[in-house]
């Protein structure tokens, strides 16, 4: 019982990463430019999730067509997602680029989210320090996510109570992943955990190019900056995973 506490305190920080972007993003300035920046920023660490975290230890136990069949399930799950989301919002007369951008970089964000807690819960079911890594890693990963995810809000003139208690839900679904693989996968073969984890990368990965980059054009021009940007997102992830073990 102990055990599973402290998976979910594992668990908790790569939201509280989340929420420290969104704090910043809350009480300072968020020009347009910084914003494209800190969505690509975003991007280009959602890709490093997957490509670094996820990609190599799903390739070494599954066979290429088991990573491509989980993979392209995890994007049309996503596009199933967004359909939905654009069917709730013409039912209640919200048929615009604006709003439908808001929700759909707040549930790209959740997924992400949701991937760190099944990234924690499955490695806690292989060792517990393997959770430590991934909860350190995705502490900094996280913070631009949530700096994007507020000012997107704030330019689109969200509401400030509105804002933030979206942003405090973004703790339901990496806490509620986190309790998924813990109780689910623990007991499981690696194979059906590995293959979880590429059903993730399909729909993070539609998240960060369609989604985030998307709403990071329509934002703002696209400067060097902005391209230095989502590379610094991926080489700054890539070092956390290199720098931590992962």
């Amino acid at each position: 019982m102990q055990e599973i506490w402290t998976v979910l305190g594992l668990a908790l920080l790569p939201a509280v990463g989340n929420l420290a972007g969104g704090l910043i993003a809350e009480f300072t300035g968020t020009p347009k430019a910084r914003l494209n920046k800190a969505l690509h920023a975003a991007s280009g660490i959602v890709l490093a999730v997957v490509s670094i975290e996820i990609m190599p230890g799903a390739l070494s136990v599954l066979s290429g067509w088991a990573v491509g069949v989980a993979f392209g399930l995890g994007g049309i799950a996503y596009i199933v997602i967004e359909a939905a989301v654009d069917r709730v919002q013409q039912s209640q007369g919200q048929t615009s680029n604006a709003s439908r951008g808001i929700w759909m970089i707040y549930i790209a964000v959740s997924i992400d989210l949701f991937s760190d807690g099944l990234l924690i819960g499955t490695g806690s079911a292989v060792a517990l320090s393997m959770a430590v890594v991934l909860a350190l890693g995705q502490v900094l990963a996280d913070a631009p996510e949530g700096y994007a995810t507020i000012a997107n809000m704030k330019e689109k003139e969200v509401p400030r109570t509105q804002r933030m208690m979206l942003s405090a839900l973004f703790f339901i679904p990496v806490l509620s992943a986190a309790i998924v693989a813990y109780y689910l996968l623990r007991n499981q073969s690696e194979a059906l955990q590995m293959t979880g984890l590429v059903f993730a990368a399909g729909l993070l990965t539609v998240a960060a190019v369609e989604d985030m980059l998307n709403e990071a054009h329509e934002t703002a021009g696209d400067t060097h900056g902005s391209i230095v940007a989502f590379i610094g997102g991926f080489v700054l992830f890539t070092f956390v995973s290199a720098g931590l073990g992962s």
